[in-house]
């Protein structure tokens, strides 16, 4: 029978945490790992505050609001605080990666510096990755599966039940008296996981029962040929794009071995936390690079992350836009929106220096369509926004995101990156009235195992 104490050795290592959060979805495996930690920290009175963090989805809206509710009750129940996130997972694409993307930028945010998060992830999920990358044909970085611990944001997560069966966790649960939810969407055998799950490793078990076990092994031997190559390789060092967009040189991509060069990219993407391509399109994007001119702008779209050549680097693009391109918003003094792919637009009061509006007075966020333009402060005259991204260096795929705060046809700040002459711009509020701060956050880096 598993037991808490089964966790001393991973979680002594991390008790000058300032807190530990556990990804909490109501199932199985995480109900599991909750209870396990919540027993590990009455026996640990040292050990950081826990947390439950729960993202909500909204895919099924009245079982997701439901799902919502059993993790808030069961928390009550075991005196735990529980930190609930509702997500907007975008249409385009893979729903299933859209859905991971905006959990894992949800737990970037919520990690503060040092903080750890716990996710439960055991031993089948970690075969049934390994065949689901076999069948795509992934490299020895990718077969070596889901890494027990690795960087989130400003924090780490930790998987510290990759070695226990689903089996043990459905044991656990049984002899505990634990209620969880189930997802009916695992039943779907048309999502290539729940097929393999239901209908080929079943087969697998029956002539091989220990079969989770030798693909473990195989794995960590995979891993360790993973890290050999990665070394040898050497990770690139990390540039941003003056949006912040993380990428590495070109040039490091251009290594006379296209094998190294691969390795190069594996282990880059890695030390980042997202999963490698498979090796076919990653060796066909080393070779676009190869051929294409100084300016050209090779792309490689993984489903739920691209790569982008932009000048001379590669770089990770951000997620896609919630909002189609043509639609505005409005923006109220004091007010704070989020959209996704763009990130939290506010309208902030300071008491010098920033715009003055009239009462009942709102701004217009849009963006980019062309024709726009802007005059910079102490320039004598207006240029066309589309001609100023390219001379700030603003990557392509931000160009029609970059927010443009107007009031009416004049663009009055675009982004954070510069303000557009214009009289409401005032050094000092009028007596009893406050001034006006559009301030943009962009959102979080995507992270994907």
């Amino acid at each position: 029978m598993l037991q808490y104490t089964d966790l001393d050795k991973p979680l002594n290592a991390l008790l000058t945490a300032p807190h530990w959060d556990v990804a909490f979805s109501g199932g199985l495996d995480s109900t599991v790992l909750l209870h396990l930690l919540c027993h590990w920290c009455a026996a640990n009175p040292g050990a950081p505050v826990l947390r439950a963090v729960h993202i909500n989805h909204g895919l099924q809206p009245a079982a997701a609001d439901d799902w919502q509710q059993h993790c808030e009750a069961q928390c009550r129940a075991w005196q735990l605080p529980c930190v609930t996130h509702t997500v907007v997972v975008s249409p385009e694409g893979s729903l299933e990666a859209a859905a991971r993307d905006a959990r894992y930028r949800a737990f970037e945010e919520q990690l503060s510096a040092g903080a750890v998060l716990f996710m439960g992830h055991h031993l089948d999920d970690q075969v049934e990755t390994f065949f689901l990358r076999l069948l795509r044909g992934a490299g020895v970085d990718g077969l070596a599966g889901m890494p027990r611990q690795r960087a989130l944001g400003a924090g780490q997560l930790i998987r510290p039940l990759l070695d226990c069966a689903r089996a043990d966790l459905e044991g656990y649960a049984r002899h505990h008296g634990l209620s969880y939810v189930e997802d009916p969407s695992n039943r779907d055998t048309a999502m290539d996981r729940n097929f393999l799950r239901t209908e080929l490793l079943p087969v697998l078990s029956s002539r091989w029962p220990s079969y989770r076990h030798s693909v473990a092994r195989a794995m960590g031997h995979l891993a360790t040929a993973a890290e050999a190559v990665a070394a040898e390789a050497g990770v690139p060092e990390t540039v941003y794009s003056m949006m912040g967009d993380p990428g590495l040189r070109v040039c490091q991509l251009l290594d006379p071995s296209q094998e190294i060069a691969a390795a190069r990219l594996r282990a880059w993407l890695s030390a980042r936390g997202v999963r490698a391509p498979d090796r076919v399109a990653l060796l066909e994007f080393l070779r676009q690079l190869r051929v294409a001119p100084a300016d050209g702008s090779p792309r490689l779209d993984s489903g739920s992350y691209a790569l982008q050549r932009y000048r001379d680097a590669v770089y990770l693009e951000p997620g896609p836009v919630a909002l189609p391109p043509g639609e505005a918003v409005s923006l109220a003094p004091g007010e704070s929106l989020t959209v996704v792919g763009v990130g939290t637009l506010s309208l902030e009061p300071r008491s010098a220096d920033g715009l003055q509006l009239s009462p009942g007075e709102c701004l217009t966020v849009r963006w980019r369509q062309g024709g726009e333009r802007c005059r910079l402060p102490g320039r004598s005259g207006s240029r066309r926004l589309k001609g100023l991204l390219q001379d700030w260096g603003v990557p392509p795929w931000w160009r029609n995101r970059v927010p443009l705060a107007c009031l009416g046809d004049e663009v009055l700040v675009v982004g954070d990156i510069a303000r557009c002459e214009s009289t409401r711009w005032q050094a000092a509020a009028p007596a009893g009235e406050p001034l006006w701060n559009f301030t943009w956050k962009r959102p979080a880096g995507i992270s994907s195992d």
